[in-house]
């Protein structure tokens, strides 16, 4: 029995290498495709990132110029805030308008005209009975209340009526009598050495002429021009405390020196104003026009003057701040005229009392 052989298969090997390899051609034909296509991707983003970066100074360049516009308005704004509160100061008008010479005559003339109606009783507020009396109080009167050199003058008087006295006085036992009105020392210097250049100088009496009282101890300007002013009728200005301050919120004069303060008052007025002028502006700085807190709304002249509102406003506040009479209180004279009792004053009590 003959064996079949059994049939060799076809050869299969290198159909399938051929298919393979043209597989393997197509796959790495559309891998290069893609990878191209990727290439282009990348290369648009690298152009469009970089564009980005272009476009990025000019964003951060205008940004930086418009920066300065949103400082500068934050610099404004404390121009703002400031004005904002700016805002009461220039709540009253008075104060920007620019004032000529001949407004400003006129202004000042007015008040002291309104202020001779408020206060006709007005007068010097220390007690004297002849130019030596009121030469030594008006010395004795610095650094103290008229009222306190009131009190302390009779017993003075009473021990040393003359010059000649008080100029032979034992320095300790005057002392001892202006103890009350502080800086007794030299208050006691003062009055003795001056009592001496009246009996030696002088022949016992105050001299009535300005350069021959202020070589006088103790006596300056200010009091020479209240003894020439109130002992001899002789017109005079006299700068204190009070009138000082006064006439600066009143815009008169800036000046902060004595005798220039002087010099610019007395150009606005007539010579033969200048004592009442210094009585009605006295009065008023010690009854309403106070230094820390001034009574704007009981002051008779606010319209006219340019520093209204700097105290309190509300008018039955402002009249519980009113002095001496105005306030029902007793004045600084023991002794005062008749017409201040007449107006409703009150005399000061003597020292001790009460």
């Amino acid at each position: 029995m003959k064996t079949t052989k059994a049939a060799k298969p076809t050869p299969v090997k290198p159909v399938a290498k051929k298919a393979a390899k043209k597989a393997a051609q197509k796959a790495t034909a559309a891998s290069g495709k893609a990878t191209g296509v990727a290439k282009k991707a990348t290369a648009t983003i690298k152009k469009a990132a970089a564009a980005s970066k272009k476009a990025a100074p000019a964003k951060t360049a205008a940004s930086k110029k418009a920066a300065p516009v949103k400082t500068a308005a934050k610099k404004a704004a404390p121009a703002k805030t400031a004005a904002k509160k700016a805002a009461p100061a220039q709540a009253a008008p008075k104060k920007a308008v620019v004032e000529s010479h001949a407004a400003l005559v006129r202004r000042a003339r007015r008040i002291n005209r309104e202020l001779a109606e408020v206060y006709p009783y007005a007068h010097p507020e220390l007690d004297f009975e002849n130019p030596f009396q009121l030469v030594i109080a008006t010395v004795l009167s610095a650094q103290t209340t008229d009222l306190r050199v009131n009190q302390t003058t009779p017993g003075l008087f009473a021990k040393y009526p003359t010059p000649e006295d008080l100029a032979a006085a034992n320095p300790e036992e005057v002392e001892e009598i202006l103890r009350p009105t502080g800086f007794f020392r030299a208050k006691t210097k003062s009055v003795i050495g001056l009592s001496k250049a009246l009996a030696e100088d002088f022949g016992g009496e105050v001299p009535g002429r300005l350069e021959d009282l202020v070589k006088l101890p103790g006596v300056g300007r200010k009091t020479a021009f209240v003894v020439l002013g109130n002992a001899f009728g002789r017109p005079g200005i006299t700068v204190d405390t009070h009138f000082g301050r006064l006439v600066r919120r009143w815009q008169w004069t800036d000046e902060t020196d004595p005798d220039k303060v002087e010099a610019a008052v007395g150009a606005l007025f007539p010579k033969s104003e200048w004592t009442m002028l210094s009585h009605h502006v006295i009065f008023h700085g010690r009854r309403i026009c106070h230094a820390r807190k001034p009574a704007c709304g009981a002051c008779p002249i606010a319209p006219l003057c340019p520093a209204y509102g700097e105290g309190e406003t509300d008018p039955e506040k402002a009249r519980k701040l009113l002095k001496y009479e105005k306030g029902g209180f007793p004045g600084q004279r023991l002794n005062p005229p008749q017409s201040y009792l007449d107006a409703g004053g009150i005399p000061a009590p003597p020292l001790g009392a009460g």
